[in-house]
């Protein structure tokens, strides 16, 4: 059984929110609540607090939940606030698992594409690019996938980025990169037949 308070407190822009809680954070525990029934589900705590020191500052008066729970994959204790009362403590932890699942693809896209920033800023035109990024993971994962060459991920985007423009059998290349065959002759040419 989970506690509930009978308003949840929206922020400034009237939404909920799940973020890490800080290591220095300073509150006041307010009501702590444990069972086993949370902790089968990974839940160490959940409790209500008060911030204190200049964060009660921001949020003056109004109470926040702390969530504590252990990642058996990862054996590690994270804490989550949150200023929805009403969710089950499991689903705050889900909730932020998939806010970083989500932060994670946008760092997969920065880093792999190079979409560091956006052409347009219309939502089509958001939608086009991020579209066209994912359509361009999914090309070199399927590369990657079917050349007989153990590439990396990043190796091959940077090989394909140095090499657009040369003309040469892409699965020839992404089979065998380094190119094994017969050497040019004196000349610099490769012989035909």
């Amino acid at each position: 059984m989970e506690f509930r308070l009978k308003a949840n407190l929206k922020d400034s822009n009237q939404s909920f929110f799940v973020t890490r809680s800080k290591s220095n954070m300073k509150y006041t525990v307010v009501r702590t609540f444990q069972s086993e029934a949370l902790k089968d589900s990974g839940v160490l705590q959940d409790q209500i607090i008060e911030l204190d020191g200049d964060a009660k500052k921001h949020y003056q008066g109004k109470k926040m939940r702390l969530v504590r729970f252990w990642d058996s994959i990862n054996n590690a204790e994270y804490e989550f606030l949150t200023n929805n009362f009403t969710w089950k403590a499991s689903t705050v932890a889900a909730l932020y698992k998939e806010r970083w699942e989500i932060e994670t693809f946008f760092k997969h896209l920065k880093q792999r594409l190079k979409v560091t920033s956006f052409v347009g800023t219309s939502e089509n035109a958001v939608y086009i690019q991020i579209w066209t990024a994912l359509i361009g993971i999914l090309l070199f994962k399927y590369i990657q996938k079917k050349a007989k060459y153990d590439w990396n991920l990043s190796n091959l985007v940077n090989f394909i980025r140095l090499n657009i423009f040369v003309k040469i059998d892409l699965w020839k290349w992404a089979n065998d990169p380094f190119f094994s065959g017969k050497p040019p002759d004196k000349i610099g040419q490769y012989k035909l037949f």
